[in-house]
């Protein structure tokens, strides 16, 4: 996910005050990830020092819906579910959960980030809101790979493995939009939907689209804001606490590599200019899945397979958090 909007400048790269606790966490939970990405570190591409810039707009509609005038628009073998794992289409909100698992009575909201109508509404996603401390764009129409396979189509998928699992644990779970509305929805109310449902744990799925040779995910946690319709300051330390445990557990699911761009390894980022956290009065994240413009993670995003780890670290760690 990134931004190429008059308020929005891509963050420079800064050590996390919670470096510590997740590699801690990561050293006690996952070995094996961590010697595959001793294998990664050896042979893949040094951190440029460079921020999440990225080819992504919302003024240009490409004409097959992909998030790029230059993209071939011939979308990858793999991008359909995989038989293990396979996600079911209902609409956004998810009938309460029957079963009596860990999560009972708790209530998860996923927002897949984008949506895949977005290219053809440009006014309307071009709309500012206010997302607290200023006004940007309601949402943008997201990235793409180089094949055009869109990251709005990878968000929604990912987003159904996990709503399975969840469920599957006994929760409640609510998408802020399931393919069920032609565009957005807007940013604030992607958080509102999060704030209504008095959430236990939200989550926003994303992949970034910066330059080839950064690679890794990152999850990206809400710094202190205190400004206009904006006041985080109750849901720092909680949403801490769930970036934390879903990054330890993603590394551990999928074995792909902390971000090498972002995070100084750690692959956790703090942000204060996004409204989708700003707006947030619950504990919530966003989470870079991979880069959708370096091969080597498109081969991982397009691959169901892969996916289905990458929902299953996800939601072994909101299970984590939500249980204490």
């Amino acid at each position: 996910m990134s931004y190429t909007n008059s308020d929005f400048e891509p963050p420079r790269p800064r050590r996390s005050p919670l470096r510590r606790p997740l590699t801690v966490a990561v050293a006690a939970l996952v070995p094996g990830a961590l010697l595959g990405w001793g294998v990664y570190a050896a042979v893949g591409g040094s951190d440029d020092g460079g921020g999440a810039a990225v080819a992504r707009t919302s003024s240009a509609a490409p004409s097959d819906g992909a998030a790029s005038a230059s993209d071939d628009a011939k979308e990858p073998a793999d991008s359909s579910p995989s038989a293990g794992g396979k996600p079911t289409a209902s609409s956004s909100e998810s009938a309460p959960a029957g079963g009596s698992g860990p999560l009972k009575g708790k209530v998860v909201v996923i927002d897949p980030g984008h949506n895949p109508g977005n290219f053809q509404h440009t006014s309307e996603i071009n709309r500012k809101v206010n997302v607290g401390t200023h006004w940007k764009e309601c949402d943008t129409t997201g990235t793409a790979t180089n094949a055009g396979y869109p990251e709005a189509k990878f968000t929604l998928d990912v987003a159904h493995r996990l709503r399975t699992l969840l469920e599957e644990q006994g929760a409640t779970v609510k998408l802020t939009q399931d393919g069920d509305r032609s565009y957005g929805p807007c940013v604030d109310e992607r958080a509102r939907i999060g704030n209504e449902a008095d959430a236990d744990a939200a989550i926003s799925i994303h992949a970034d689209g910066s330059g080839a040779g950064n690679r890794g995910f990152h999850v990206i946690l809400p710094g202190a804001v205190h400004d206009g319709d904006a006041d985080t300051r109750a849901i720092v330390a909680p949403s801490a606490e769930l970036g934390e445990r879903v990054a330890g557990n993603f590394l551990r699911a999928t074995g792909s590599a902390p971000s090498n761009y972002v995070g100084d390894g750690t692959g956790l980022v703090t942000r204060t200019d996004l409204g989708g956290l700003n707006l947030s009065t619950v504990p919530k994240v966003f989470i870079e899945c991979g880069n959708m413009r370096d091969d080597k993670d498109v081969a991982q995003l397009t691959s169901g397979t892969w996916r289905q780890k990458a929902a299953q670290g996800m939601s072994e760690g909101i299970v984590s958090f939500l249980r204490g």
